[in-house]
């Protein structure tokens, strides 16, 4: 029996591909992740070879103990050809089932041990590619690279292949041992391989067409899914659960009806198979009696044949199945090799490799020169426009101006998360493409908005800033960033787990941790994405003091919708539209009457009020 896939188990029908050569030639580099193991696998493979050819010789000998029991004709001294048939044979199992247990453990290990260098390999493509790739892809698809169809692939090494060297073996030797017993009895049974062969290509397009569609529907309740526990808060606030349960039920409705249908077609598929090849053996077996009956063949000839007529109808009943495993596997491959041939930002990094290749420290000095950026996503579509800028070592820039304006997308570019569509961005005087990617993120750090803590404990997420750190550096660190004392009122104290996304704490303790971080990373230029924007003020004063520590002798860029918290930078670069509109310190920017500054300074603290302006029209907020 072909072993079923566990995506087939799973509910994850995955999308087939056309078998030619082309198709085979390329799903075989995916599989060059054998070739450490090639010694190992090319064993299994020939001990199932053998196991087969081996399984072959049972109703060969089955048919002789026939005869031999015949010959006797209830003489116990002629029962001994029989005996020693019978013993050969139990001999012969004996060794079958040794070749049987050495390939199944081998191929079994080739592939986990193949299949976890190909999953970090694919891993370590995935995470390198650049942030233009992550935003045409969503993220359920890409965990289905690293799932799906590596389980899909895995199934193929240790269940799909061996079977399906073990049923062309059956098939070829079987015809070949029926053609030599009799051939006009095999005839007959081949005569309705054409019949049987034209349905199940009939059969086999409809069904994979109604699995597709099916596989559609339900991938519209994962969408739905997804949506609705990303969007958790807004579900709970507007008191719509009810409404997302009817939008998730009528989903499952639409994909109940097809999946209902497709199990029709596939059970009249099956129901007919089975009629015809039992049928089959029905017939060559009525055939059989007759030609006994006529003496053109022995009783034991008679049941070698029907044995071998057996093991044939059931290596052709499972072709099918093997046909169709082989096809998701091909378009398993294609999905993988598409990751793994993306351009990515650097190489893959080695598993054993720690922290990144480092240069000597930067000074800080950050230079824009006539800067140009659209998002590849819409490149008609300019974010930043003729840019200029310079920053001194060790200086604190502000980056203040409208919602959309584009604060954020400068943020990213001197981040390297994206390239200038035109222009350059100097770092020390050289261009920042020129540097080693891994190196140079390395002496920056981004204290964001919204802090995203990873599911482990305080004392790891404030480690991430540089793996390996110790716990005394992390405790430093911490204290620096005023996170200390809160984080020892804790039982577990730097061992709390901070729940998903750090959801058990608030959002100014996760801000502080993102500050412990960046302490601990020591980084030459500081990102700060407006880091106190959503706190209270009792936060926001804890925090503030932490970014005063983190920001001294650093090179700092602030983003800050309160112009109350950049009084004290030491340029201010006002940008609307994409463009810089001025720059220049506080007093600077308050003396000019028409500034933007003045006008911005001027409506914040006419309507006393200090909070932040959460709207988000643009481009560049949904790219974030």
């Amino acid at each position: 029996m072909a072993r079923y896939s566990r995506n087939d188990q799973a509910g994850v029908d995955l999308p087939k591909a056309k078998l030619d050569r082309k198709s085979l030639s390329e799903a075989l580099r995916v599989f060059r992740c054998l070739t450490p193991y090639r010694g190992r696998f090319a064993s299994a493979v020939l001990a199932l070879l053998t196991a087969s050819l081996l399984s072959l010789a049972f109703p060969y000998m089955a048919g002789g103990i026939v005869d031999h029991a015949a010959a006797a004709r209830g003489l116990p001294a002629g029962m001994t050809h029989a005996n020693r048939e019978a013993l050969l044979l139990l001999g012969i199992l004996v060794l079958q089932a040794l070749l049987s247990f050495y390939h199944s453990l081998s191929f079994a290990s080739v592939a986990q041990r193949s299949l976890v260098d190909l999953r970090i390999h694919v891993y370590g493509r995935l995470i390198t590619l650049p942030m233009t790739f992550f935003s045409r892809r969503r993220v359920g698809e890409l965990s289905s690279r690293l799932s799906s169809d590596l389980i899909q692939i895995e199934d193929t090494l240790t269940g799909v292949l061996p079977q399906l060297l073990r049923q062309a073996t059956l098939l070829v030797g079987g015809v070949l041992l029926i053609a030599s017993t009799s051939l006009q009895l095999t005839a007959i049974m081949l005569g309705s391989l054409p019949v049987l062969v034209a349905t199940a290509v009939v059969f086999g397009r409809r069904t994979r067409r109604i699995a597709r569609d099916a596989q559609d529907r339900l991938a519209d309740t994962a969408t739905i899914v997804e949506e609705t526990l990303q969007g958790i808060l807004n579900v709970k606030a507007f008191s719509n659960e009810g409404h997302e349960v009817r939008r998730y039920r009528a989903g499952l409705e639409r994909f109940l009806q097809t999946a209902l249908y497709g199990a029709r077609v596939r059970a009249a598929f099956i129901a007919f198979i089975i009629f015809s090849l039992f049928g089959g053996v029905v017939l060559v077996l009525w055939s059989g009696a007759r030609l006994m009956q006529q003496g053109h063949i022995s009783f034991g000839q008679l049941t070698r044949f029907i044995l071998y007529t057996t093991f044939v109808a059931g290596a052709m009943g499972q072709v099918a199945e093997l046909y169709a495993q082989i096809q998701k596997t091909v378009g398993a491959t294609q999905r993988v090799r598409e990751l793994l041939e993306e351009p990515g930002e650097m190489d893959p990094p080695s598993p054993a490799t720690t922290g990144s290749p480092s240069f000597p420290r930067l000074q800080g000095c950050v230079e824009a020169s006539h800067l140009h950026f659209a998002y590849p996503t819409r490149p008609e579509s300019e974010v930043l426009t003729d840019v200029q800028f310079f920053v001194k070592p060790g200086q604190r820039i502000a980056l203040v101006g409208p919602s959309g304006s584009g604060k954020s997308t400068l943020i990213a570019l001197i981040l390297r998360l994206y390239q200038p569509t035109s222009g350059m961005l100097r770092i020390d005087g050289r261009n920042a493409l020129d540097y080693p990617l891994p190196g140079l993120r390395d002496q920056m750090a981004l204290v964001p908005q919204e802090v995203l803590l990873f599911g482990g404990t305080i004392g790891e997420n404030i480690a991430y800033g540089r793996p390996g750190a110790s716990l005394e550096e992390v405790v430093a660190a911490a204290r620096a960033a005023n996170a200390d004392e809160f984080i020892r009122g804790f039982p577990e104290g730097y061992d709390t787990m901070v729940g998903e996304r750090g959801t058990r704490l608030s959002g100014g303790q996760r801000q502080r941790i993102a500050i412990a971080r960046a302490i601990l990373k020591n980084p030459a230029i500081l990102l700060l994405d407006e880091a106190t924007s959503a706190l209270d003020s009792e936060s926001e004063g804890l925090v503030q003091a932490a970014l005063e520590t983190l920001m001294t002798g650093r090179t700092s860029f602030i983003i800050a919708h309160r112009l109350s918290t950049v009084r004290t930078a030491d340029q201010i670069i006002v940008i609307a539209g994409g463009r810089v509109m001025e720059s220049g310190t506080h007093d600077q920017l308050q003396s000019k009457p028409d500034g933007l500054y003045r006008r911005l300074a001027a409506m914040q603290f006419q309507d006393g009020s200090n909070a932040p302006s959460h709207g988000s029209n643009s481009h560049e907020s949904a790219e974030q």
